[in-house]
């Protein structure tokens, strides 16, 4: 599929898979509310959940949110990427009123990502793409997992290989007169963002402007069981690191590199669920770094963040 034929089916208000470096996405004008719908429809999404307007670089993204300075340094060092900031609207045309979910900001980022940044530059205003799988399901991270998600929805796929980093971004809430909040944790890490605009103040009740927080999100059919030295009987069991008893049919990272076990979470996941088992058991994932985001998906999955 060809990015004009992409380009043509967004302007038609259709729905397109589209590669990013974090995972798949189901992608829809932004501005256009019955494209908004059809796509909240495809993938059974609540509404009240808002979603990320992604744009081709930091000259659209002020043009649709206000930046302030810690927007502004934050854009600086990490756009294009897997960083999504939210702010005041300032364009409520260009990103519409259900996408923002009725809120008076908005999710804001630029992708990474060659095919991604084609379409939008082609396409030449904000696009919607959440993660092209079923709601609640584990993010797709290659392009038969979206195809088999929510191809039927899309008239239009581009395949753009495995995604490079294989977990959401990270999305941080800059709001006036308020601390840099972390909504949710992702491949810039806590520590990278800190760098920057300092120290990052808890979620609370700012975790609603976010995508990806409800209670029970990225959840394969089997149950999940975390932080398992080792599988019981009837369980898939994921290891992270050495495995030198073969415990895992499935080794998020052998090298125990949380990048790779990013990279392959929700690929194992998929992989683990298609064997049928009683239960997913899951080794230990350090909280240091990146494994922040990667055990903040688990426990999403497992049921058990609310």
């Amino acid at each position: 599929m060809s990015i004009s034929k992409a380009v043509q089916a967004l302007r038609r208000g259709e729905l397109v898979i589209l590669p990013t470096e974090t995972v798949y996405g189901l992608a829809a004008d932004a501005a256009n509310a019955r494209a908004v719908a059809a796509l909240y429809e495809a993938k059974g999404r609540p509404r009240f959940n808002p979603l990320i307007a992604h744009v081709s670089d930091r000259e659209i993204g002020r043009r649709v949110a206000a930046f302030d300075e810690r927007a502004e340094a934050l854009t600086e060092a990490f756009w294009p990427g897997p960083l999504t900031l939210v702010a005041p609207v300032r364009d409520a045309a260009a990103v519409c009123e259900l996408a923002r979910a009725g809120l008076d900001t908005v999710a804001v980022r630029a992708p990474d990502h060659a095919l991604a940044q084609a379409v939008l530059a082609a396409f030449g205003g904000p696009i919607v793409a959440p993660s092209a799988n079923r709601s609640g399901r584990p993010s797709p991270t290659t392009y038969q997992d979206a195809c088999d998600e929510t191809g039927a929805f899309a008239s239009a796929r581009l395949d753009g290989g495995p995604c490079r980093v294989g977990l959401e971004s990270t999305v941080v809430s800059l709001l006036p007169g308020e601390p840099a909040r972390l909504l949710r944790p992702g491949a810039v890490t806590r520590e990278a963002i800190a760098a920057v605009v300092g120290p990052l103040s808890p979620a609370e009740d700012d975790a609603r402007r976010s995508p990806g927080r409800l209670t029970r999100h990225y959840a394969p059919e089997a149950r999940l069981r975390l932080n398992a030295a080792a599988p019981e009987a009837g369980e898939a069991y994921i290891a992270f690191g050495r495995d030198p008893q073969g415990l895992g049919v499935l080794n998020l990272s052998p090298a125990a590199d949380l990048s790779e076990a990013a990279a392959n979470l929700f690929s194992c996941l998929r992989a683990a669920d298609a064997l049928r088992p009683r239960a997913i058991a899951v080794a230990p994932i350090p909280e240091i770094g990146l494994g922040e985001a990667i055990n903040d998906r688990l426990s999403r999955a497992a049921g058990k963040i609310g």
